[in-house]
């Protein structure tokens, strides 16, 4: 915590003010059921690829593709991007703030896990761009894929080995996701007390399987970017479509890729569940 005479209190107090005010927490419940809408919408096409009934393998910015045709859809994809936005700056407030985390001790957990939270608000930000391009009618669904990041820096000094890094970390990343949900430690996050027993236990199921999910994503991607880095080749790379895509490739792809698209819908769904339950601590 900072101490009252230190150099950030000038800096901390008016933001203190500001994520103090109702309108902030609304403003990150949006966030949460806006990342909900976007993961519905991903493992939705997914679970229609998967039956064969005209889906598609997909990532976020093409669930925002897919929001934006229906109609009304720019209506609705504004809706979507302030939420994002909202989380954007939650992601950004428990970066720098840690609200969440009253102990006065620093130790590697806490800041492991507050750089994650600054590398959540920086893709979400890309997200954001996506859907603002996407309102305006100026398309950008397919630019900046993780397949051009990672040939931008395999030409760098050294890039090889930060491809192959940042393919353990969210290798890392993803086995710390199936543990969250082995463990159900989101428990923590949620406002248990205000459920009823049916909601509790839904919140759960869940949670356990769309995090899951999400973390069994996560290793495949993380895989292909180590693969990437061993084969000097960026085009190897896949984000969360290419992930999917290479399940449907599988033997019994269909299954494999209809039991992770019904996870993501879980995911999904669990994030609304996130948007009315969540603790959003001030600092």
């Amino acid at each position: 915590m900072t101490k009252p005479n230190s150099p950030m209190e000038p800096i901390k107090q008016p933001i203190k003010r500001v994520i103090s005010h109702p309108w902030f927490e609304r403003l990150a419940r949006l966030g949460y059921a806006a990342k909900g809408l976007v993961y519905f919408v991903v493992g939705l096409l997914a679970m229609q690829a998967a039956i064969g009934s005209g889906g598609r393998t997909t990532d976020t910015s093409g669930a925002l593709q897919a929001i934006v045709t229906q109609p009304f859809g720019k209506f609705l994809l504004s809706i979507v991007t302030l939420g994002i936005i909202g989380y954007v700056l939650w992601r950004l407030v428990q970066a720098f703030f840690d609200p969440e985390n009253h102990q006065q001790s620093i130790n590697a957990k806490r800041i492991t896990r507050r750089i994650g939270y600054a590398c959540s608000a920086i893709g979400y930000i890309g997200l954001a761009l996506t859907a603002v391009k996407l309102i305006m009618g100026s398309g950008g669904g397919d630019s900046e894929t993780i397949e051009d990041w990672t040939i931008y820096f395999l030409a760098q000094p050294f890039g090889r080995w930060l491809v192959a890094l940042g393919g353990v970390v969210v290798i890392g990343v993803g086995i710390s996701f199936l543990f969250q949900a082995y463990k159900a430690k989101f428990r923590r996050e949620l406002k248990l007390h205000e459920m009823t027993h049916n909601e509790r236990t839904w919140a759960l199921r869940l949670g356990r399987f769309g995090i899951a999910a999400r973390g069994f994503v996560f290793g495949i991607i993380g895989i292909f970017l180590i693969l990437a880095a061993i084969q000097i080749d960026g085009s190897e790379a896949r984000g969360l479509g290419g992930a999917l895509t290479v399940l449907a490739q599988q033997p019994f792809g269909s299954w494999i890729l209809g039991t992770v698209a019904l996870g993501l819908i879980a995911y999904g769904i669990y994030s609304v569940i996130q948007a009315r339950y969540r603790r959003i601590a001030n600092l």
